[in-house]
């Protein structure tokens, strides 16, 4: 059961905390508002870091139709266990341990019959998509005990942010069928290339290419060993004949048509294209280059709980690439403008977290 020490922490905590909410497109703004509830097998976690996804960027803007005015945002999460919910105390987890958490909820009923692919419940809601709930840019958020996952030990609380991307990857990688021998092209330098770039190289995965337009995000990806190429200084199937010609397997990280174009370009006969990007809600294709090519294309969209587990064991195991993948700690009254910046087309390399407390409380 909950502890008389838990209770009384909860007690003691503040009603009101910081949140950022979506007070209009195009505008971010700090706001008090009360910790919500926390339920029968609920679990209570101060959030110490929040990445700023892409999809938040495109919800900022209005861009993607997925986010609300009025809302608190955030999904990409790290911090440490506060509190729980009356009853008993969720196996496995304790006041004061760094977790992060996996924003695909499942109502109970559907736990079993969509084990190891919890993306597909029709009943899922997601945590920073869904307007009813508040999310991870706060102080606090409230979680199912199922959804939290504790951090392994000495992980910096930080990495624990990019759980949530890195799990996007694996998924995507999976989707694609790569084993580890093939040769893999990922098209789209961004946080999710990179994290793609982070499992293929965890992975063993031999060769494995980038195609990124940004010189920052070259740079960043060519740190992790990675060759990159830039589509922008010629035609990118030539460039990728440079490095042995087309490869048996593309991740498109952009999601555009002319991104899908020069994916299935750039793919050997029989090959798989894998598409993770979401630039643009309608593409245009070309079909022959699927039929009479026999090339496979796949979508690939969040991850199972399997995937985000295993993405957070990649994540602690490969520190210093995950470390490279962060390139900037903003504090939340920054972050409407980073918001702003970035909507703008702000070319940040890596990940930029909102930090919510000092890194130095969570030193391990």
């Amino acid at each position: 059961m909950s502890s008389d020490s838990d209770a009384t922490m909860r007690d003691e905590r503040k009603s009101t905390v910081r949140t950022l909410v979506l007070e209009e497109f195009g505008r971010m703004a700090l706001a008090d508002r009360p910790i919500p509830d926390v339920a029968n097998g609920d679990v209570l976690i101060r959030v110490a870091f929040t990445g700023i996804c892409g999809s938040d960027i495109h919800g900022y803007t209005g861009h993607n139709g997925r986010r609300a005015v009025g809302q608190v945002m955030g999904h990409e999460s790290s911090g440490t266990i506060e509190g729980f919910g009356p009853g008993d105390q969720p196996h496995g987890l304790t006041i004061g341990d760094a977790v992060t958490f996996n924003p695909v909820v499942l109502p109970v009923e559907d736990r079993v019959e969509f084990a190891d692919r919890e993306q597909h419940s029709p009943r899922k809601s997601v945590i920073g998509v869904d307007p009813t709930r508040n999310a991870s840019f706060a102080d606090y958020i409230v979680v199912p005990a199922v959804n939290v996952l504790r951090l392994a030990d000495g992980m910096p609380v930080e990495h624990g942010a990019l759980v949530e991307p890195t799990a996007v990857a694996l998924h995507a990688i999976r989707r694609a069928g790569v084993i580890g021998h093939e040769r893999v092209l990922v098209i789209g330098g961004g946080p999710i290339g990179q994290s793609v770039v982070l499992v293929l190289r965890a992975l063993g995965v031999p060769e494995v290419y980038v195609s990124e337009i940004s010189p920052g995000r070259r740079s960043l990806i060519e740190g992790m060993g990675v060759p990159v190429i830039d589509p922008s200084a010629g035609d990118l199937v030539e460039a990728l004949g440079r490095h042995g010609g087309p490869v048996d397997v593309t991740i498109d990280a952009v999601g555009s048509s002319r991104s899908l174009a020069d994916a299935l370009a750039c793919t050997v006969l029989g090959g798989t294209v894998c598409l993770v990007g979401m630039g643009e809600p309608q593409v245009r294709l070309d079909a022959f280059q699927i039929s009479t090519a026999e090339r496979t294309l796949v979508g690939s969209f969040t991850y199972s709980a399997r995937d985000f587990a295993d993405a957070a064991e990649l994540v602690a195991d490969n520190p210093v690439t995950a470390a490279s993948l962060i390139s900037r700690v903003i504090e939340p009254e920054s972050a409407d403008e980073a918001f702003m910046n970035l909507a703008n087309g702000d070319e940040i390399p890596g990940k930029v977290l909102v930090a919510f407390a000092q890194s130095a409380e969570y030193a391990k």
